[in-house]
């Protein structure tokens, strides 16, 4: 297998040419294994970039080794920018491009101005306007370790919304074979939050503590498989964690059945806690040595609640 490469053998900028959004496609199809009909078409990915998308490239030379792919949208009447791919060819994951790409991906976002159109009334002149986009989303699958660890721990994610097979039951990527629930996560870009996350701060020691008072809703049994505990002492509680293998994609290749079992336990633990008014809050990656399995730590509180940056301004004053 290749080796890993470093971080300075790549440089990260936007897609600009045809031939820089044509390689796109070699990387999707590489990466998740993806058949035609679940490809995106080049022809919609060179119209979301004329119209404004964000498309970021992972260049080592003119070759591109991963790439994120974002476009606005509307969350409840607020304009995010929603990251709707994310893809690093495997012999450069272990370089952080994944990360890197986030990051430049959030500093395109905050250089957004959005321009309302209306003009000053006395002097006729367009008004000046400091309309800035201040959230990102996007899912991801929470039995995935690896990415809960990014999302969370080292970006500083916060979540409320468990979507179950939010892209059916299964599509032609050998990746998306479990079900295809997702969490929607949002990214307070410009949250203290996220500025000490960025700034490397850990709060594993607080997080451990937390857990360590814990009965986790869904745990490992002496098998390797999810149990559950009784839910009402658990709704009872301000906090709630829910176990995950530390590799899914093992569990899926050597037993299928249990990769499915897993799915349907943590779905079941998601939607139940969520409906209930939690939140997710941290994800803790391995906690019982190195092979232990991952805890995410849920909040009985809105995500606006520990991130006061979230608060939505009252219209008109109100």
């Amino acid at each position: 297998m290749a080796e890993a490469k470093t971080k300075s053998a790549v440089t990260i900028r936007d897609l600009q040419t045809f031939e820089d959004l044509k390689q796109m496609d070699e990387v999707e199809r590489e990466v998740w294994g993806l058949s035609d009909i679940d490809t995106t078409p080049l022809t919609l990915v060179i119209a979301t970039k004329e119209a404004g998308s964000i498309w970021v490239g992972a260049f080592d030379g003119t070759k591109l080794v991963g790439f994120a792919f974002g476009f606005l949208g509307l969350e409840n009447g607020r304009l995010i920018v929603h990251s709707h791919m994310l893809a690093v060819r495997e012999p450069y994951r272990n370089s952080h491009l994944g990360y890197n790409l986030k990051l430049a991906q959030r500093e395109r976002v905050l250089a957004i101005r959005v321009d309302d159109g209306r003009t000053d009334s006395r002097t006729n002149d367009p008004r000046i306007t400091d309309t800035r986009i201040s959230e990102m989303t996007w899912t991801f699958d929470p039995l995935q370790s690896r990415n809960a660890h990014l999302n969370f721990t080292k970006l500083g994610v916060v979540s409320e919304n468990y979507k179950v097979d939010l892209y059916g039951p299964e599509t032609s990527s050998v990746l998306h074979r479990n079900g295809t629930d997702r969490l929607w996560v949002t990214w307070p870009l410009s949250s203290r939050r996220v500025s000490d996350r960025l700034q490397g701060k850990d709060n594993r020691a607080e997080v451990l503590d937390a857990l360590s008072t814990l009965t986790p809703l869904i745990h490992f049994n002496g098998d390797g498989k999810p149990a559950r505990t009784d839910l009402a002492a658990a709704l009872n509680r301000q906090r709630i964690a829910i176990e995950i293998p530390s590799d899914i994609v093992e569990v899926e290749r050597k037993d299928p059945a249990l990769a499915w079992e897993w799915r349907l336990q943590t779905r079941w633990a998601f939607t139940e806690a969520l409906n209930a008014g939690f939140s997710v809050a941290e994800f803790c990656r391995t906690v019982r040595g190195q092979q232990g399995p991952g805890v995410y730590l849920l909040e009985k509180a809105k995500v606006e609640d520990y991130v006061p940056e979230m608060k939505r301004k009252p219209v008109n004053g109100r």
